[in-house]
């Protein structure tokens, strides 16, 4: 039986002042719901779990903050499902520590999904530190866009199967039923998440989000984008603490994995075959210390 509305869970890895932002902003705006905060540390050595023991005391003591301590960096998937094995919530609320509430968004979010029964999953709006809309919607990837960027092309043309795949014309003031949504913010029935196996353990960082929606996509499950509320989304404040090539290493090796399980083997063979030169550019990127853009701000 769930003993919760909503189980929080977030995983951190180094980002102190985010994490202990973000957990101020949901003890302050979270109300009128019975609801916890899962929080899995990745081994990070900034402080992290300390602060939180000494200025979330009581939100520790009274059960509403649990925090799993790894000893090392078991990846953002398995820490989640770490959080998931232990949530006692009828939903679970996936949020990057790098995010700050501006109004009760787990409730609006409960109140969504108990009128939406059709919603597997559904995300909100997430907005730059300067307010601005973050785009979190996406296509489901294709041999196209997926050599666009991982030989980073994306940077210098906008062919229509990138603005597919990016949409780029996504109306977010508008709900709408999406392919796939960033992992950043994700809201799911328990359920739901558990019935799929929980996160994909296959991928150690990036396109677990990814495998996440294509497989609700296979199941016939809905995915919702709702404007019904607004985060702050800082962005890569974990990601940022690694160079361009040992992230564009992780992220070949998720596009990989993916490709490998849900396409043609010739999609594959080729993207295998481009990924010494996507890393050579990354490596180039490094050197000249040129600073790469996300997809979001493409």
């Amino acid at each position: 039986m769930c003993l919760k509305h909503i189980s929080i869970i977030i995983v951190n890895w180094n980002v102190r002042e985010f994490l202990l932002k973000c957990l101020e902003t949901i003890f302050k705006y979270t109300k009128n719901i019975s609801y916890e905060v899962i929080v899995v540390d990745n081994a990070s050595n900034d402080g992290s779990i300390e602060h939180m023991r000494r200025q979330f005391q009581p939100q520790i003591q009274s059960g509403k903050l649990l925090i799993i301590e790894n000893r090392h960096n078991l990846g953002f998937a398995k820490a989640n499902n770490q959080g998931l094995k232990e949530a006692k919530g009828e939903y679970i609320l996936f949020m990057n520590p790098d995010m700050e509430l501006l109004d009760n968004t787990p409730l609006k979010m409960k109140q969504y999904m108990e009128t939406n029964k059709d919603a597997a999953a559904c995300t909100t709006r997430l907005l730059y530190g300067d307010k601005s809309i973050q785009p979190n919607v996406k296509k489901n990837p294709t041999i196209c866009d997926q050599l666009l960027i991982l030989l980073k092309l994306h940077h210098f043309f906008r062919t229509k199967c990138l603005k597919i795949y990016l949409q780029k014309d996504f109306d977010y003031t508008t709900e709408n039923q999406v392919e796939q949504i960033m992992g950043a913010f994700i809201f799911m029935r328990a359920e739901t998440i558990r019935l799929l196996g929980g996160w994909n353990e296959e991928y150690p960082i990036w396109w677990e989000d990814v495998d996440l929606c294509f497989n609700l996509n296979k199941k016939g499950q809905k995915i919702f984008f709702t404007p019904i509320s607004e985060v702050l989304h800082f962005e890569g404040k974990s990601f940022e603490q690694k160079s361009s090539l040992p992230k564009q290493k992780r992220f070949i090796k998720g596009m990989l994995t993916f490709f490998l399980k849900y396409k043609p083997k010739w999609q594959y063979l080729v993207l295998l075959a481009l990924s010494p030169l996507s890393l050579f550019l990354a490596y180039l990127t490094q050197i000249f210390k040129i600073k790469p853009r996300t997809q979001s701000k493409i």
